[in-house]
């Protein structure tokens, strides 16, 4: 087990079929699994307990495309104080994915067309992912407000407007686009006055 916990650290906790040189290796990590030493995240792809504790999933190997929003987002830009119940991931909603019940992940099915819309690929917590950007991480507040509270909503948008190098032409862009601007539009106009 010691190569083996070697190699799965050294690839960052979470280790794929892809990682693995030999069937031998492959036996290694599923017999590791079956004791416990590595959680089956899915077909092919197992990770440490250590990996599970990190504040951020290799997400990309456990949901491929898959693309962190809400939550996590604001949490990422410190829009907002709410901790993340669970990682929060998007994909495109014809797609099946199957998440074990053990990592607190919950997926949101979007549009194609919405799943591209400010969307960049940013380094967190040493995992390269895909994750909403700030203007669009705002219209998901404002698109999701009734569930995750008008509070959490109106203090997203509150914070946003005190940073710097915000850019409102986007905002406005990705709103009209994701058709929240009118209601946006409300929460700017409370927010400026």
């Amino acid at each position: 087990m010691e190569r083996i916990s070697h190699k799965v650290s050294a690839l960052g906790g979470i280790i794929s079929t892809a990682d693995m040189t030999s069937e031998a290796e492959y036996k290694r990590i599923h017999r590791a699994a079956q004791r416990g030493e590595l959680t089956r995240l899915r077909s092919g792809v197992y990770a440490s307990p250590d990996a599970l504790l990190d504040t951020m999933l290799d997400i990309e190997r456990i949901v491929p495309g898959g693309v962190v929003c809400l939550y996590n987002a604001w949490n990422h830009y410190q829009l907002t104080t709410t901790i993340p119940p669970s990682f929060c991931v998007a994909v495109e909603r014809k797609r099946k994915v199957v998440i074990p019940p053990t990592l607190p992940i919950t997926l949101y099915y979007w549009k194609k067309e919405n799943l591209s819309i400010g969307v960049i690929e940013e380094v967190v917590s040493g995992h390269s992912v895909h994750i909403t950007n700030i203007e669009r991480s705002v219209c998901d507040a404002v698109k999701y407000r009734n569930k995750i509270g008008l509070d959490v909503c109106a203090e997203i948008v509150r914070t946003y407007l005190r940073k710097e190098g915000r850019n409102l032409s986007i905002l406005t862009e990705y709103a009209k686009r994701l058709r929240v601007w009118s209601t946006l539009k409300n929460y700017l106009e409370i927010a400026i006055e």
